[in-house]
């Protein structure tokens, strides 16, 4: 039988536990991924403590405490705190999402928190999107007008027209979808992923667009497109109840209809 092990400098390690505070009264123990790539040690795992009684609802609200008030070393992306910003995507108990709208008391036992899945690490729980921003870039993400001057102020919509787009203007691009993809894992350099995806569908999908043709062309590739094989984790995990895999699926059926 094969055997597999990972590289001895990828292992992680176990680190330090900061305990809570004496009479803390309801804790929550944090179980987070550390890297810092200055150091030249492997990645740890830290435990820390944190006090519910004195501590917001949300993990993000766990963290931003224990980076204020135990370690300021730790190092994550937040900003908005709203759902709103897509920053503050990672690992929470073994599902992609947003740390500000993952309640602590949906997590059972301790809280496992990772960066993002399959995706270079810069430092901590801070992924390095370079990648997937310069493909988003690739779909050219704006209206595409060629037929048809722009009009003076507004472009207006019929309400049927607007309606298309629901579903897929809500995407933040916090890439949980992405990197839980296990076709993005294994061809990330050529697949474009399902945000991407989505979001080349919500600009096919807009009725003041005319560079339908265009981007379809753009899509119709063996790995851009069609290294989504339906798997539906994109769908499962995405933090807005947006579906990632039937915006990909319309744009294939679009490429059948148009034969």
């Amino acid at each position: 039988m094969v055997e597999f092990t990972l590289p001895a400098n990828s292992k992680i390690g176990t680190g330090q536990t900061h305990a809570a505070a004496a009479g803390a009264g309801d804790i929550k123990r944090f179980r987070i991924y550390r890297w810092n790539p200055d150091d030249g040690k492997n990645p740890v795992v830290d435990t820390y403590e944190v006090d519910r009684d004195s501590c917001g609802p949300m993990v993000l609200d766990a963290l931003i405490k224990i980076k204020n008030e135990i370690d300021p070393s730790l190092t994550f992306r937040r900003s908005c705190r709203e759902g709103v910003c897509g920053s503050c995507a990672m690992n929470i108990d073994g599902t992609n999402t947003l740390a500000c709208t993952k309640f602590i008391d949906d997590i059972k036992g301790d809280a496992k928190i990772y960066p993002l899945p399959h995706m270079p690490v810069i430092k901590d729980l801070v992924p390095d999107l370079t990648q997937a921003y310069a493909q988003y870039a690739s779909v050219k993400p704006w209206i595409q007008t060629h037929s048809v001057a722009p009009p003076d102020r507004e472009w207006l919509q019929s309400q049927d027209e607007r309606k298309e787009l629901d579903g897929l203007y809500e995407c933040v691009l916090c890439f949980s979808c992405t990197t839980s993809c296990p076709s993005y894992w294994w061809n990330a350099d050529r697949y474009l992923g399902p945000a991407v995806l989505l979001q080349a569908y919500r600009w096919i999908a807009d009725s003041r667009d005319d560079g339908t043709g265009e981007r379809l062309d753009d899509l119709e590739d063996p790995f851009r497109l069609y290294r989504c094989h339906t798997i539906m984790n994109c769908s499962k995990t995405c933090p807005k109840s947006l579906n990632p895999a039937q915006a990909i699926g319309e744009i294939k059926k679009l490429l059948v209809e148009r034969l």
